[in-house]
């Protein structure tokens, strides 16, 4: 009769629950696989022509010509636009789903499709007007009429900073850098691809820090604020904004799971979002003014108009300071729908705008 080697017994228990744990492990990537795979479609467009044309797109199409004459140069990119309408299926349908889900009757299909048009033709724009702000942005300065910068002043001559409140709404990320090129001490705070967003590739992520965050970070005085935490954040905002200089914001982005217990329910666009009160928090403890902000294109997609409202009243609370301005932007998105960033479904289901039960009983009849 052998004898059995000392632990022999044991490693063979390991080994069979190493493969069932191995096994139980594939079985769950592979669910979160299939359950993510819809979601993935928001940023990583689907099908492999689409992503080639995008890519080709913004590393070869757009660094050519976007410092040709600005009526070539957004011609092009509207004629980009076109194309993407047409091959982007699934972008386009998910769009074109979240308009109805959302506005239903209160427009037409004919309007809807119109919308989502120019949707693909506004952020083909967008990429050129990221381009054109490399060296010293006055490619794309000279674009931009600029209305209400006398509030800007005055809040710096206050000497309490100024919060620019935006929306993902046209060249959002543009408008703060234009601001820098002429001067004004800008920081924006904001989530941006990467390495600490895993919803875009590695190459994705290395051609947007190259291609997009360069020449937008050129601009602005400090580097962007990621809100990796409630302290932090709050505490690098209050900095800035003690420092006399400008934060720009964004009002309407959908809430990490992390951070759902932080949202309130606000009244937007037919429906009830969840969005952080943060921004009318920290104005009302330093004092800074709140300055509503949107640039808008004009019909001939290159010029456009950068209009700051006056200080936004703060009275109240901070939640329905927050209201306020919410409101603005929803009055600003009704105006110009294309110019929103958030009308695709998943999009729209992330804000609890459209109803995830709803869609899951449509996808399974």
């Amino acid at each position: 009769m052998s004898r059995q080697r000392p632990g022999a017994s044991l490693l063979k228990t390991l080994a069979s629950h190493g493969t069932r744990l191995y096994q139980l492990a594939l079985k769950l990537l592979d669910y979160v696989r299939r359950a993510r795979q819809p979601r993935q479609a928001r940023l990583l467009h689907e099908g492999t022509l689409c992503r080639l044309e995008l890519g080709f797109y913004h590393v070869v199409i757009v660094p050519l010509v976007a410092f040709l004459p600005a009526p070539l140069a957004y011609g092009v990119a509207y004629l980009q636009g076109n194309v993407r309408y047409h091959l982007d299926k699934a972008k386009r349908k998910y769009t074109l789903q979240g308009l109805e889900g959302v506005l239903g009757d209160q427009m037409s299909r004919a309007e809807r499709i119109q919308v989502t048009r120019d949707i693909f033709r506004l952020r083909s724009c967008e990429a050129v007007d990221v381009m054109r702000m490399a060296g010293k942005g006055r490619a794309l300065t000279d674009l931009v009429e600029i209305r209400g910068r006398e509030h800007i002043e005055a809040a710096l001559v206050a000497g309490k900073g100024a919060i620019l409140c935006c929306a993902h709404f046209g060249s959002y990320n543009s408008a703060f850098s234009v601001l820098g090129a002429l001067g004004f001490p800008i920081t924006g705070v904001g989530r941006i691809p990467s390495k600490f967003n895993k919803n875009r590739t590695f190459l994705e992520r290395l051609i947007f820090q190259v291609l997009v965050s360069k020449p937008l970070m050129h601009h602005r005085n400090r580097a962007n604020i990621e809100p990796r935490g409630q302290l932090q954040t709050a505490f690098q905002a209050a900095q800035v904004l003690r420092q006399n200089e400008i934060l720009g914001i964004l009002i309407d982005p959908p809430v990490l799971p992390i951070d759902r217990h932080r949202t309130i329910p606000v009244d937007f666009l037919n429906g009830q979002a969840q969005l952080i009160p943060g921004m009318t928090t920290i104005a009302q403890l330093i004092g800074s003014p709140v300055l509503m902000t949107f640039l808008r294109r004009s019909p001939d997609w290159r010029h456009q108009v950068l209009e700051i409202s006056p200080p936004m009243p703060m009275d109240g609370d901070a939640i329905t300071a927050f209201k306020r301005c919410v409101a603005v932007v929803e009055t600003e998105i009704r105006q110009n729908p294309a110019h929103w960033h958030y009308w695709g479904k998943f999009a729209l289901m992330d804000l609890g705008l459209l109803s995830e039960k709803l869609e899951l009983v449509r996808r399974t009849t």
